[in-house]
Parts: structure tokens; C-alpha cells; sequence
């Protein structure tokens, strides 16, 4: 379930989901500090990932900021089940309601009425939710606006740590990128702008991480490039 794809940087395989930890100190060869956890996977999975980051090495209390790619129940859903984790968790402005409870998402669109169905199972966090924007710093994370998959969908970029953490931007498939399909976005002519976005401003970046499929130990930048180059 815990794999370390580099120094301070945890892959946890939540099996169909992946979630991450960045001992940013260690990844940023001393740049930065704090534990980021990012995205928390299904509902169930909260028991999981406290015996992963126990498995990593950590304690929740060592977490000092959760970052969230986006609103879904598998990338989300464990958020309440992190018990006795006080951390602030960082959302996409136009997810962040719905991430804290406070808003349903919309019934008009194909992926936001899956959403809408999946939302009682869904149990909104008590950690706050701290909205960020395009070009925002956490840690030492820098916030990409990369809406599509879903309005408030965020890639989070750490050139000190080496990692890129795409969320549902892309997912990997068969050893390579694949842009988030129709049926699990809002809007693909959105996803694919903003690939070539997000390719045209993000730094070198060694580790990629997906939110599905494997992530990338190396050559992470390179990735993206193909993906956004790709016709």
C-alpha cells in the first residue's frame, strides 16, 4: 500500500485511488517544512491511510496541511475519517463549498449529478476549508487553476520537493497519460486547456502524481509535456 517514490515523497496505493505524503523538509532538502497529506481517498479509507502515514514513518499530528486536487467521494470521502488530524485543508475555490458541506453540487451537468447522487456519502470534514486560487503558495506547493475534470479541479506544484501532483487531470494508463475522459468530466475541451496551461507554466518537476493509475518516479515534467503535445 506505501511505496516511497523519493526522499520525503509516500505513494499510498488505496487500491483505484492514490493518495500522498510530502515530508516537504526532507523532499525540499530542507526548503520547506511540514507534512502535506494530499487527497484522502473513499469514505473507508480514513483507517487505511492513518496506518499508512504510520507506515511512512509519521504520526497525523506530524500533518500540517492537507491539499485537495479536487471534489469527488475518492478523493475526499476520508477526509472525516482522519480522526484527531487538526490541519487546515486546501480546496479549489469553486470545490471548496462543496467540500465543506456547505453546497451541493449541480444537478444540470453529467459528472455534477453522479456527484450529487454520491454526496450522502459523503460526511463533510471539521478540519477547515481554506479556499485557493490560481498562483496561491501552500507549503511550498504553488496552486495551478485545472478545471475540467471538475470546476475546482487544482494541480499542485512543488519545484524544491521535485513532485507535481495532477490529481484527475490525467490518469495513467498502460505506462502512459491519458486526459480525463468525457464521462468522468465536466468538460473535456476544459481538461485539455488545461493541460497545455499547465504545461506551458509548471517548473521541472521529477515525481508525477495521478490521482488513478501509477504514478511517475522520474521524468515526471517530461510526462506532462506528452500528454500535452499529443494530438
Amino acid at each position: 500500500m506505501v511505496t516511497r517514490l523519493a526522499d520525503g515523497v509516500w505513494w499510498f496505493d488505496l487500491r483505484g485511488v492514490n493518495a500522498y505524503l510530502i515530508d516537504e523538509a526532507v523532499a525540499g532538502d530542507g526548503a520547506g517544512s511540514g507534512v502535506t497529506l494530499v487527497d484522502a481517498g473513499l469514505p473507508w479509507h480514513g483507517s487505511r491511510l492513518v496506518e499508512g502515514i504510520a507506515e511512512a514513518g509519521y504520526e497525523l499530528a506530524d500533518i500540517e496541511r492537507i491539499l485537495v486536487t479536487h471534489y469527488d467521494v475518492d478523493h475526499v470521502g476520508g477526509l472525516a475519517g482522519l480522526d484527531g488530524l487538526d490541519a487546515p485543508i486546501y480546496v479549489g475555490e469553486a470545490d471548496a463549498e462543496l467540500v465543506a458541506g456547505r453546497r451541493r453540487p449541480p444537478w444540470h451537468n453529467h459528472k455534477g449529478l453522479f456527484q450529487r447522487a454520491m454526496a450522502g456519502f459523503v460526511s463533510p470534514p471539521e478540519n477547515p476549508v481554506e479556499q485557493v486560487t490560481d498562483g496561491d503558495t501552500v507549503g511550498t506547493f504553488t496552486v495551478y487553476a485545472t478545471p475540467g475534470h471538475t470546476p475546482g479541479h487544482i494541480a499542485y506544484v512543488s519545484e524544491a520537493a521535485s513532485v507535481g501532483l495532477l490529481g484527475d487531470l490525467v490518469r495513467e494508463s498502460g505506462g502512459s497519460l491519458q486526459p480525463s475522459p468525457w464521462l468522468l468530466s465536466y468538460a473535456t475541451d476544459e481538461v485539455a486547456r488545461s493541460i497545455a496551461d499547465l504545461d506551458g507554466r509548471a517548473p521541472a518537476f521529477e515525481v508525477l502524481g495521478v490521482g488513478h493509475g501509477r504514478p511517475f518516479e522520474r521524468d515526471g515534467r517530461d510526462r506532462l509535456a506528452e500528454v500535452a503535445n499529443r494530438r
